[in-house]
């Protein structure tokens, strides 16, 4: 397998080095797209056991570059303008694209654009579910009709720095609970980009982006990234928490969204989907 990653943050990082390990999805080569005039550096930046655990791995700094390196697969792990700027093309261009930043599809346009763009080009986006658990029985419960679903967010204080959030509470000396945010999916989809793509994933599985409520909320006490939900149908109710360790290098992302993105390569690269 030829896979493509967008990014060198913490995602992107993590998947490569899942990928070395024992038992990981097998690649043989992998194609790296990082920002503009970064690629030598990112190149020697690369340990060299992860170098020595690929056939190849070749660092690009534009799109034109992956397109032409034509990996099989591509992971977006960059952010919501890297879906904007790259996926519609690589769709189109019949290579099969998991996006990691999913709150990008709030944007009805953008939504449209690359599920036509899929359409055209013949490849598949694909949506992990990242730091959520769920998404399953939530998809297979709109197929029998119309769901209510009320979606939670809490993290401690110091993984909401950098958002809205700092213009709302005095994020360093909170001492107890806070709700920040109450609206809908696609709103914090849009306000919180780095935070909320566990809303817009449960939207997109279920109610919408307008009918999925959801709430935001700093925590000092908060034991880890906790997402909880109901999900209300005719057929069942449903509810989950999960509690999350944030990764090593980003608190604003849960370890288990790396885990996620594997587990969309080895269900695209082996013989077993589950």
């Amino acid at each position: 397998m030829h896979l493509g990653l967008i990014g060198n943050g913490n995602i992107a990082r993590g998947v490569l080095a899942g990928l070395s390990e024992p038992g990981a999805p097998r690649v043989e080569r992998i194609t790296i797209q990082v920002l503009p005039g970064q690629a030598d550096a990112a190149l020697k930046a690369l340990p060299a056991d992860l170098r020595a655990a690929f056939d190849e791995i070749k660092i690009v700094d534009t799109l034109d570059g992956l397109l032409a390196a034509s990996p099989e697969l591509v992971a977006e792990c960059a952010g919501q303008a890297a879906v904007r700027e790259t996926v519609p093309a690589l769709l189109r261009a019949g290579i099969d694209t998991i996006v990691v930043s999913i709150g990008a599809l709030s944007d009805a346009a953008l939504h449209h654009d690359l599920c036509d763009s899929a359409v055209d080009g013949g490849a598949k986006l694909i949506l992990p579910p990242g730091a959520v658990g769920g998404i399953d029985i939530i998809n297979a419960l709109r197929i029998g009709g119309d769901i209510v679903l009320r979606y939670s967010g809490t993290k401690p204080p110091g993984a909401w720095t950098g958002t809205p959030a700092e213009e709302r509470l005095e994020l360093a000396t909170m001492d107890r609970a806070a709700t920040f945010f109450t609206g809908t999916a696609r709103d914090a989809s849009a306000q919180y980009p780095k935070n909320a793509n566990v809303a817009a994933t449960l939207a997109l599985a279920g109610a919408g982006f307008e009918a999925t409520a959801v709430d935001l909320v700093a925590d000092p006490a908060a034991p880890g990234n906790v997402h909880e939900f109901t999900a209300e149908a005719e057929t069942a109710t449903v509810t989950v928490r999960i509690v999350n360790r944030p990764s090593a290098g980003n608190a604003k992302t849960s370890q288990v969204t790396i885990y996620s993105v594997l587990r969309a390569i080895r269900n695209q690269t082996g013989p077993l989907v589950i």
